[in-house]
């Protein structure tokens, strides 16, 4: 499969949203697939990591976030959910589900129904070990400061902000892949 024909045609044009996506996606594969390497006990699906790392961000366009070139309707928590729903219309449900489940380290049901976060009511929680690491490596780049891999405690600070239960995932997903 393809990941560039998807991104092309949702980002046709070379702008700064596309260069942003991109080499934002791109340092998340290149970590989630160095942890592949280094983990050959895990039997991680190597292929996909790179496909559904590259694809996992594909519906921040869609939403309003000006400062990463974003000027879409839906608010930012949502890109997930819209980048699964367009690579679900491309007949890519297994990488649909990254895209639904890397923000933060996952959402659950409860965060959504106690922040009234404007997301289907259901769990958005990793569960294969490529989504999780896909996930986990996500949190160690942000798409307002590209080409800036954080520390381990900045990633855990930013997690933590969306609360404890994702912080715990995120903690037990270190001692997995570190």
């Amino acid at each position: 499969m393809d990941y560039n024909k998807i991104i092309d045609k949702y980002y046709p044009h070379d702008n700064e949203l596309k260069r942003l996506l991109i080499c934002h996606s791109r340092d998340v594969a290149n970590l989630a697939l160095e942890i592949a390497t280094r983990h050959t006990e895990l039997h991680f699906d190597k292929a996909f990591i790179e496909e559904g790392a590259m694809l996992h961000d594909i519906g921040i366009f869609m939403t309003d976030a000006p400062g990463i070139y974003c000027f879409g309707k839906d608010p930012y928590i949502r890109h997930g959910y819209d980048g699964a729903e367009l690579l679900r219309r491309e007949g890519w449900p297994k990488h649909a589900r990254v895209c639904e489940r890397h923000t933060g380290a996952g959402i659950s049901l409860s965060q959504i129904e106690q922040q009234h976060l404007p997301l289907p009511k259901q769990d958005f929680i990793p569960e294969t070990l490529e989504e999780k690491v896909i996930c986990y490596a996500d949190k160690f780049f942000s798409k307002s400061s590209p080409n800036r891999m954080k520390t381990l405690q900045q990633a855990e600070h930013s997690v933590a902000k969306h609360g404890e239960d994702g912080l715990q995932r995120f903690k037990e997903w270190e001692k997995l892949f570190e």
